[in-house]
């Protein structure tokens, strides 16, 4: 096989709002093709003065260089959750280089949460819950259950989705970084 033909597969990045607390919680497995390179790896963040979280997904490199400069955004609309997902958007959308990086942001502050697209999206969920990564839609689907039908805070139900995320996902492992805003 060429190296060009090993795939990188992702991740599982959960991000739940609920009684005024955010959290965002991800697996740290790292595989490349049919190969696990990593259990530990971090892929949330703390940003802005601890006042944003933000979870990544995609190629790791290009995934750096997205938060990197969501965070120099940050720090130009001080702190301004929204506007600075947008000024990323579009900066990802029309920058050259921005352009080809292959990766996905969900953001989220206490009142506030965002999934940012390399499409140029910026989209805030109906239901104060977003995923991303491979895993993504099988904790989305199980974190709705639980805010549905459950009173769980946000941090339980990140907990439980990201689990049931890696029961099913053979790209997600039980190893977990969570942050919250409370």
């Amino acid at each position: 096989m060429k190296r060009s033909e090993l795939q990188a597969h992702g991740t599982t990045v959960i991000a739940v709002l609920r009684d005024g607390k955010a959290c965002i919680g991800s697996d740290g497995q790292v595989s490349l093709d049919t190969t696990i390179l990593k259990s530990t790896a971090r892929k949330v963040r703390r940003l802005y003065n601890d006042s944003v979280l933000a979870g990544f997904a995609g190629a790791t490199a290009d995934a750096f260089t997205l938060l990197e400069r969501f965070e120099e955004q940050l720090g130009a609309h001080r702190g301004n959750l929204a506007r600075s997902a947008v000024e990323l958007a579009k900066a990802w959308r029309t920058d050259r280089y921005l352009r080809r990086l292959e990766a996905m942001l969900v953001a989220a502050s206490r009142t506030e949460l965002v999934l940012i697209s390399g499409n140029g999206d910026v989209i805030v969920p109906d239901d104060g819950i977003a995923a991303i990564g491979s895993g993504g839609n099988f904790a989305l689907a199980a974190a709705r259950a639980l805010v549905r039908h459950t009173s769980l805070d946000a941090r339980r139900i990140v907990e439980e989705a990201l689990s049931v995320a890696a029961d099913i996902c053979i790209y997600t492992n039980d190893t977990f970084t969570i942050e919250e805003l409370a």
